[in-house]
């Protein structure tokens, strides 16, 4: 090898290309293949050693010994075969460039024989090291890309063009496979560029020189024809037909890698004609299954195509192309129909609804969900189905006063069943929860034959809280139904209105005794809470508590009357003490009770008054029971009454007759009271007493005497009063009740905006009490000008559509 002397302040530009070319010779000679056993390793770096000592003893100049060392590591010749070194450098010519590209060609056209399929030995390690040591590396540069463009013109070209579809199809891809080989073949011939030159001149690199040359000679040539190819072939796909799915794969693979990281010739060369061949086909398509099928035929048609197309992006697309082909798909089949399918007379949303057709309803949320405002169609026809059902079971419920509970479980079991469809069907989705709602509120809030929800919904819990009836069902079904009343309250508009008249069933089953279980009064009362908030129940949850106070009490009482044998009246005595304020307001009449009475009650008077001396007692005789017996002729008969029957019951041990006039006067009650307690003793089923004339109305004359014929199998009856419809009562005390609310809303309101317009006071109070009733726009204009009598606000006197608060 000659090494011409450079001058001195070049010296380490030699050495640097001394040190390429022994680093070159390494790396050219792993044509040998495999990995070396411990001898042949030995034997190489031996060689490789005795080659570098050549190259130093060649050197005139011993400066540069100490640059050149053998190398010590197997990096450089752990691909060596011992015999790749018998050369010496000593059989090494200069060369000019024509000769060296002369001998490159050859090995160019060896590769390419391979590539074709023709016979050739592989290559030498002298195919590697005879190489010029002249720097012509841009010309080296320039034939590399020649090479390429000369393959391509005389040898791939022409075979692409004689074949076409499938066979073009199949042709490219063997031709792009033998493209990566070369490229990679000459890579390692031209390596030296790539690690030197290119790094240097920062130009592209021989991998994306070789697939630049492929894309500009023959890519941009046959893409129009590979894409019409592929799209056939994936027409046939849609017709039902096998295709070669591995070879769609490989062709569109090529799109991808052509673009070296980029996506652009796949999407711009490929995939917009593909994604419009394919909304032309299912645009087809829907035109003709949108008449002939059924809602749920063209759903599952909908979905199964769907399926398919993901099918083929997880086969042959790339996964980029999934999002953009199912949204053509969806758009197609879904979006341009709009609410068609749906609204089909005799299979659309409604009949599958009404026939429960779950799986069908499953799908078309799948279906539906997946398109913008698709559901939005679907949730406003079960918003419509909803309500339909139940104004009809409104309408059913003509006898709903008298059997309150069985209109109360078909809608509890109307709410069960469409609830089960918005989470299992609809996948819990806000929008159908929403609908399911608004679809409750309109018909909960309807009047059924003169009864209003709230009040049905109170009667239904006093129902199934009462004795007897809440022991035929579990502690777990009890608690179950429970939870079911609660959440048909949260679709109740008068909330208020509901607490009223449960609060009023609540008190008779405490104080009557008729409560089943106080566990079961506080869960419900905890449910509530947790539904409308603590101030809802805190009356009710006083209530509970009141009871248990009083038995307490009453225990204490029992043991100061055994502790005091002589204030002891003889009598048994429950007193049940409340605490006014929390129970609903009574009347109290000053009875005339009978002397038994008097003496019970200033038994009661003495005990209370010496534990608590600042509290006053005030009796209400109307909710208090009494046992009697009534000596009648055939036998004596237990009679369970009120305070004010019992009283006028008793009048009669003195007298055996005495007049309407009378009995009202000796008991000192009202008309409507009196008229009351003689029905129920002389014109109901128990006749306790005779009246004269026998007529089944009390009139301020008639004449009432004691009835001693009266019979009873049992021998104790229980004679109620007749029922007072406290409706009235309740719903004024509950309007009542709302004004004093909503002047305490404007007030906080005021006090926290100090100025507002009149819109935005209304506004705002119908925000804060919209939890517990929705008042009406009338009622708070009112309470408005009532506040600005008071002087709580005034109005601005420039705008008068302004109010101003007083402090």
């Amino acid at each position: 090898m000659q090494i011409p002397l450079p001058p001195v302040d070049e010296k380490k530009t030699v050495i640097e290309d001394i040190d390429k070319d022994r680093w070159y010779a390494i790396d050219a000679s792993s044509s040998g293949g495999g990995g070396l056993g411990g001898s042949q390793y030995t034997q190489c770096q031996i060689a490789v050693s005795s080659v570098f000592s050549l190259i130093r003893s060649n050197s005139p100049i011993t400066l540069f010994r100490k640059f050149l060392r053998p190398p010590v590591t197997s990096q450089g010749c752990i691909l060596l075969n011992c015999e790749d070194i018998e050369i010496t450098m000593n059989q090494r010519s200069t060369i000019d460039l024509k000769h060296g590209w002369d001998f490159m060609q050859r090995g160019i056209t060896k590769l390419k024989n391979i590539l074709e399929g023709l016979p050739e030995p592989q290559f030498s390690p002298e195919d590697y090291i005879m190489l010029p040591p002249h720097d012509y590396s841009q010309q080296l540069y320039d034939k590399y890309r020649e090479a390429f463009e000369e393959y391509f013109t005389t040898t791939v070209l022409p075979s692409l063009r004689e074949k076409h579809d499938e066979f073009m199809l199949r042709e490219l891809v063997k031709r792009w496979s033998n493209h990566k080989v070369m490229v990679r073949w000459l890579s390692r011939f031209f390596h030296y560029l790539d690690r030197y030159f290119i790094a240097r001149r920062s130009l592209p690199d021989l991998n994306k020189v070789g697939l630049t040359c492929f894309c500009d000679q023959v890519y941009q040539e046959l893409n129009g024809k590979v894409r019409d190819a592929v799209i056939s072939l994936i027409d046939q796909e849609h017709e039902g037909e096998q295709i070669d799915r591995a070879l769609l794969k490989n062709v569109l693979d090529i799109f991808v890698e052509i673009g070296m990281g980029s996506m652009d010739y796949y999407e711009y060369d490929f995939e917009d004609a593909m994604l419009k061949d394919t909304a032309a086909y299912y645009s087809c398509k829907a035109s003709n299954w949108i008449l002939e099928d059924s809602c749920s035929d063209y759903m599952l048609k909908a979905e199964e195509c769907l399926e398919r197309e993901k099918d083929r992006v997880s086969h042959y697309l790339h996964s980029s192309s999934e999002t953009k082909l199912l949204e053509k798909v969806q758009h197609e089949l879904l979006s341009v129909y709009g609410t068609q399918p749906l609204e089909k007379e005799h299979s659309g949303c409604h009949a599958l609804l009404r026939d429960d057709k779950v799986e069908d309803l499953s799908r078309m949320y799948r279906l539906f969900s997946k398109i913008p405002q698709g559901l939005d169609p679907v949730a406003n026809i079960f918003k419509q189905h909803v309500t339909a059902e139940g104004t009809a079971l409104v309408k059913q419920a003509e006898d709903a006063a008298s059997n309150k509970k069985v209109f109360v479980w078909k809608v509890i079991e109307l709410h069960d069943k469409y609830l089960a469809y918005v989470n299992n069907c609809f996948q819990n989705h806000t929008l159908f929860h929403k609908a399911l709602e608004e679809a409750f509120e309109l018909f909960c809030n309807k009047g059924v034959t003169g009864s209003s929800s709230t009040e049905l919904l109170a009667t239904f819990c006093d129902v199934i809280l009462k004795k007897g009836e809440s022991e035929k069902l579990s502690d777990e079904a009890l608690e179950e139904i429970l939870e079911k009343v609660v959440k048909l309250l949260a679709y109740i508009s008068d909330k208020d209105l509901f607490a009223e008249f449960y609060r009023r069933k609540l008190a008779r089953r405490l104080l009557f005794d008729n409560s089943a279980n106080d566990e079961h009064e506080r869960s419900v009362l905890r449910k509530l809470k947790q539904q409308c908030g603590g101030q809802f129940t805190s009356k009710m949850e006083r209530m509970v508590t009141d009871l248990t106070l009083a038995r307490e009490n009453q225990g204490n009482f029992e043991e100061y009357l055994s502790n005091n044998p002589i204030a002891n009246p003889g009598i048994d005595l429950t007193v049940t003490l409340l605490t006014t304020g929390f129970w609903p307001s009574y009347k109290s009449f000053d009875l005339n009770l009978p002397a038994e009475m008097v003496r019970c009650v200033e038994v009661f008077k003495e005990f209370y008054q010496k534990k608590t001396k600042d509290r006053k007692l005030t009796w209400i005789y109307s909710l208090g029971t009494c046992n009697i017996n009534g000596n009648f002729e055939q036998k004596t008969v237990e009679l369970v009454v009120t305070t004010y029957q019992a009283s006028a019951l008793l009048l009669f041990n003195a007298s055996d007759r005495l007049s309407y006039q009378e009995i009202m006067m000796q008991l000192n009650l009202s008309d409507d009271d009196v008229v009351r307690l003689l029905h129920s003793l002389s014109c109901a089923k128990c006749k306790i007493l005779n009246k004269e004339p026998s007529t089944k109305t009390i009139s301020p004359t008639d004449i009432f005497g004691f009835n001693s014929k009266f019979i009873d199998k049992i021998g104790r009856i229980k004679i109620p009063l007749p029922p007072v419809d406290e409706k009235k009562k309740v719903i004024e005390g509950v309007d009542r009740d709302r004004r004093y609310t909503i002047d305490a809303s404007i007030v906080r309101i005021m006090r926290s905006r100090k100025v507002i317009a009149y819109q935005q006071l209304v506004m705002e109070c119908i925000q804060q009490l919209g939890q517990i009733f929705k008042p009406d726009v009338k009622a708070i204009k009112k309470r408005i000008e009532y506040l600005i009598g008071r002087e709580y606000l005034e109005r601005d006197k420039d705008n008068p559509n302004l109010f101003k608060y007083l402090a």
